[in-house]
């Protein structure tokens, strides 16, 4: 199976502690099944999209279309807003504490199955999957 992600980071490529439609930009890598190799970067230009209030409908669906056009299927953020409730219908939202992609990968590979079990379900309303790991 294989399967879009779109990593929201900051313009320095790593992840940041902000929530998915605020990110500076989306690296979308694709798993083909046995390996993620890094396919294509986008700009967020709806970063700052209606923002007359915090969580702006109108700024979830223009994320939300826009990621479909690329056939997205897995978001993969440190932080969702209150559009999850959106997003989580289209997409299978992913939480993860990671500084780097590569060490959101190593953890995504670890799970693959169960990604790709919920995203074969295709059903209205995906788990958000936490991958967070606890730090002491």
């Amino acid at each position: 199976m294989n399967i879009k992600f779109a990593f929201a980071v900051g313009n320095s490529g790593t992840f940041e502690a902000k929530h998915f439609g605020d990110a500076d930009k989306y690296l979308i890598y694709e798993w083909d099944g046995q390996n993620f190799y890094l396919s294509t970067e986008l700009l967020n230009n709806f970063k700052n999209f209606d923002e007359q209030q915090h969580g702006s409908v109108k700024k979830g669906e223009a994320i939300i279309q826009f990621l479909q056009k690329n056939q997205v299927k897995v978001l993969v953020s440190k932080q969702f807003g209150k559009n999850i409730q959106l997003v989580n219908r289209f997409f299978l939202p992913v939480l993860v504490n990671d500084e780097s992609p590569a060490e959101a990968i190593a953890k995504l590979k670890s799970n693959i199955k169960s990604i790709e079990n919920e995203i074969s379900q295709n059903r209205e309303n995906y788990k958000v999957f936490n991958l967070r790991t606890e730090t002491y």
